[in-house]
């Protein structure tokens, strides 16, 4: 440690956290959430970053005590247990280990009244295991069965037990520790499971955010309100489900069913076959959504229903599932078509898909077109009727035809990939890459399973700014800007000037954080760095540059002095608390005194201050008489610490004590001369404000500025009370643009236009290049897709969501896509590709923004040609006009003409003879992986 007792050296705290960073999550290990921007202020003090060493050791850079007021829900009442939704990991927050925040926490505190946010490592996946940190607990709604309206809220680990959650429930109802008691899962749909695994957590139950539980007490003779769950001895698949005591709840509540049969996680009753719901098991919208489209693909289902499948399943594919994913969603298939039910609860699929895509394991909001991607790929490898597959070396055409190259390229794909999904959802692109140096042309033919396409607006977003004029009359105004979402923070500024003349390079734009600059933005930096959350202004300077010879902006933050007396140690104890609007204020940089600059402050302050009268003695006699009365004396204070105590949560949120040396207060507040008691001093500090890096003396001297150099005003508590106006500090005025309902203009855009874009040509991104075999090296090149051939079924996906590390973001425009005769030969450059027309058949859609909204689906009846509209576990239905609408998302169709219309019977011996041709042809190699990106390249998630 540094002498003192303080924090070791920079470099010193470099080392030891950054060691203890390296460490892995371990189940059952406790890590810390840091609120981001403190982080990033910390790794600026001690040079963490190799091209960030320039403000190491700086006291300019000090972050002072740790504050996560940023991340608790109610700064005002800071809950460790309760959080602002929607946090992202190394935007919002860091997550230390506690090695590492224990000793953060040893050299620089917490403020004052915060509490640790300690979360556990908690395993997710139930056959692939990963480790996560839950950040976010899951609350859970608890209740009594004999009161099953008035639940309580109480959140829980992933990681606590059955057993532990049962106890907290007798605590929370006063159940007496004679009474034998049973606890219940109920879902929506009124069905209830026992929960008789006491050992199990809540993720191996399967509870999800929101879970109704219900405690259960038994009746005085010996019996259950619930009835009594026996388990009879039986193989059978409805034994099997019988022990976890599940049963649907009959209408009255005077009679409970005692045991539990195979049906009762279906609602019972005769219904057409296809148009069974699926129950939302919890946040599980999105996977009904996608298997509801999947349903209604005619060729699949037929494929599943006669049994097709048990002849290719391939157990023993190193890429498949073992078979899971196949069974499971046949079994599944079987109910929804069996005409039985009116829904049907797909706890077993969810369980099988959670084992083998742990991202699907819980039972948070997922995408419907990414779980539909894993299932595709899923089943094609756990049906794909090659058993080993061969290696392939894929060629470049090198100016052969594409006729030759397009179909080498499928054959090759059809040597590793024979399965009911390539059948029916696998097309060919043409891809060409030109190298912007040598001119290479690459091209080569790649394998889709679904078309991702961008769709052709304007993207532009709203950006909220508050304008800081030099004219200290004007107050502050908020304006409402216009920008592109991709645009710079020069693009920002020239908005900004349209609306107030004041020329773009005369803009200093900050996010401005706990009243101080969070981060002074350059002009070439991306919007995207800026979140609707953060609090914008732009300030108007005097000069274009920080290196003006004669001009320094200078930051300036407010703080307000407290000082309280500790008569037990004879010293004061003196606190700093920022507050208002920090200032960027042009002072000259040469030959400014004490009171050159004091005067400077107070007429840029003028609109909100008024400046004492000469025989206005508002400081009082304490501050007379404070060097007689031994209240401050030259050697009371000598280091910085942090303050134990805080007025406020204000105060709480920027505390900072200093046990001041003789320097600390200003000279004309400690000596009675004939010297002003001005109502502020100056103090030079760190870029947060929190850390004093020196003391201005009162004198007639010229003060030295640097372009780092961060000014405090240490306000007199009476000095504020009496002539700072805050109300008048924190008035604005609002610009027409803030209110105003943008006008935009309905853009009509159709399906055909978004194919168009996605096939435009395009220059590839700076961090996504690509590596030129003559020159090389990794280039910039120009990539353009081409349509080759197209499937049975088309599958498209709409580029709705977008979003980076910094935003996030849905696109609700609508697009026009037709339902019956979609023409898709104008796309298809291969000359002999036939018959392209395709009929709507189902949609998946979503509804609301991003991090959540509601998934359903439309889809089209292969027994009526009706069209229905799914919702969980609600079916009804629908028009054909309804399934267009800007919900859409995911859209299916089916290829009109005889190649869809043949029977699964012939589509099935077909492939059965081309599984044991190219079988045969691929014995002579050996299984040693390809060089072809293959399918599972051409399927990216977008």
């Amino acid at each position: 440690m540094a002498e003192g007792g303080g924090p070791p050296e920079p470099k010193v705290q470099k080392s030891q956290v950054s060691s203890d960073l390296k460490k892995e999550l371990k189940k059952g290990d406790t890590w810390y959430l840091v609120d981001a921007k403190w982080f990033k202020q910390w790794k600026k003090y001690v040079g963490y970053d190799s091209w960030d060493m320039y403000g190491m050791g700086d006291q300019a850079t000090f972050p002072g005590p740790i504050d996560n007021a940023a991340l608790y829900k109610d700064p005002q009442t800071p809950d460790s247990l309760h959080l602002k939704e929607h946090l992202i990991d190394e935007l919002d927050y860091m997550l230390l280990p506690t090695e590492a925040w224990d000793k953060l926490v040893s050299w620089y505190g917490m403020v004052n009244g915060q509490q640790p946010i300690a979360r556990k490592v908690v395993e997710h996946g139930m056959f692939v295991k990963h480790c996560k940190v839950e950040v976010y607990l899951m609350e859970l709604k608890l209740c009594q069965n004999d009161n099953l309206e008035n639940c309580v809220s109480q959140q829980f680990s992933k990681a606590d037990t059955i057993d532990y959650i049962e106890k907290e429930m007798r605590k929370l109802f006063a159940i007496g520790e004679d009474k034998e008691t049973r606890v219940w899962n109920k879902y929506m749909s009124n069905t209830y499971e026992h929960l008789n695994k006491p050992e199990n957590t809540v993720q191996d139950a399967g509870l999800y955010q929101g879970q109704i539980l219900v405690i259960e007490q038994q009746n005085e003779d010996g019996t259950w309100p619930r009835g009594n769950v026996t388990n009879k001895s039986s193989s059978s698949s409805s034994a099997r489900n019988m022990e976890m005591g599940t049963y649907s709840a009959p209408a009255t509540r005077s009679s409970y069913s005692s045991t539990y049969d195979y049906s009762s996680e279906r609602g019972r009753g005769q219904v057409q076959p296809g148009l069974c719901g699926l129950s939302n098991l919890g946040n599980t919208c999105f996977m009904n959504s996608a298997l509801q489209c999947l349903s209604n693909v005619p060729v699949l289902t037929r494929y599943f229903l006669e049994n097709h499948y048990q002849e290719e399943l391939n157990s023993d594919n190193p890429l498949g599932m073992k078979g899971e994913i196949a069974k499971t969603y046949a079994e599944l298939i079987k109910q929804i078509w069996s005409g039985k039910y009116s829904y049907t609860i797909p706890r077993n699929f969810k369980t099988a898909v959670g084992r083998f895509a742990p991202q699907f394991s819980g039972y948070q909001q997922q995408d419907s077109h990414e779980l539909l991607a894993f299932l595709l790929d899923g089943l094609h490898e756990d049906l794909n009727r090659i058993r080993k597959k061969p290696y392939v070396e894929l060629r470049d055409a090198d100016g052969r035809p594409d006729d030759e190259v397009a179909d080498e390229a499928w054959k090759s794909h059809r040597l590793r990939n024979d399965s009911i999904i390539v059948d029916t959802f696998h097309g060919l692109f043409k891809s060409t890459l030109v190298c912007p140096e040598c001119s290479k042309i690459s091209i080569t033919f790649d394998p889709f399973c679904y078309l991702s396409l961008p769709l052709p607006i304007k993207k532009e977003r709203f950006i909220e700014v508050v304008l800081i004029r030099m004219d200290p009359a004007a107050k502050p105004m908020q304006y409402k800007l216009s920008v592109p979402k991709m645009g710079t923070v020069q693009d920002l500024c020239e908005a900004l000037s349209r609306l107030t003349k004041i020329s773009p390079d005369k803009m200093v734009v900050t996010d401005v954080y706990n009243h101080r600059f969070h981060k002074v933005f350059a002009p070439d930096e991306g919007l995207s760095h800026i979140l609707d959350r953060d609090d914008i202004y732009v300030y108007e300077v005097p000069v274009n540059t920080c290196d003006d010879p004669d001009t320094l902006i200078l930051p300036v933050y407010m703080r307000e002095r407290k000082v309280r007396q500790n008569p037990s140690y004879n010293y004061n104890n003196v606190s700093t608390v920022l507050f208002g609007t920090p200032l960027l204020v042009p002072i000259p940089r040469k030959n400014t005194t004490y009171e050159d600059l004091y005067r400077i402050m107070l007429q840029k302050m003028s609109r909100y201050i008024q400046e004492p009268d000469s025989g206005d003695e508002w400081y009082g006699e304490e501050i007379k008489n404070c060097v007689k009365d031994g209240v401050i004396g030259d050697d009371d204070m000598k280091n910085d610490n942090i303050d134990g105590e805080a007025e406020s949560e204000e105060d709480s949120s920027q505390g900072n004590d200093s046990h001041m040396n003789d320097n600390s207060m200003s000279d004309d507040e400690v000596n009675c001369d004939n010297r002003p008691h001005r109502m502020f001093s100056f103090h030079l500090v760190n870029s947060y404000g929190s850390a004093e890096i020196e003391h201005i003396r009162d004198d007639d001297r010229p003060i030295k500025f640097t372009n780092r150099s961060y000014l405090a005003l240490d306000w007199d508590p009476k000095a504020k009370e009496k002539y700072y106006d805050e109300k008048q500090a924190e008035e604005l005025d609002v610009d027409e643009t803030v209110n105003a309902t943008p006008m935009r203009k309905r853009q009509v855009i159709s399906l055909k236009d978004c194919i168009q874009l996605f096939l435009v040509k395009e220059k590839l991104g700076a961090d996504d290049p690509w590596y030129c075999p003559s020159c090389k090296k990794h280039q910039q090149a120009t990539k353009k897709f081409d349509l080759w051939s197209l499937p049975k079924i088309l599958v498209i996906h709409l580029k709705r969501f977008s979003y980076n590390r910094y935003w996030r973001d849905k696109l609700d425009t609508m697009v026009e896509f037709p339902t019956r005769d979609l023409d898709m030969s104008e796309f298809i450059i291969n000359d002999g590709h036939g018959y392209a027309t395709y009929d709507l058949i189902g949609v998946s859609n979503h509804y609301g923004g991003m991090g959540g909204g509601h998934y359903t689906a439309y889809g089209k009846s292969r027994e009526d040609t009706q069209w229905y509209y799914f919702d969980d576990s609600s079916v009804s239905p629908a028009s054909e006009d309804q399934c267009v609408s800007k919900a859409a998302y995911v859209l299916f169709y089916e290829l009109k003409g005889s190649r869809c219309e043949r029977s699964e019977k012939q589509t099935a011996q077909a492939n059965r003879k081309s599984a044991a041709a190219t079988q045969s042809s691929a014995n002579c190699t050996e299984d040693n992986g390809t060089a072809s990106s293959g399918e599972d390249d051409s399927m990216e998630i977008n």
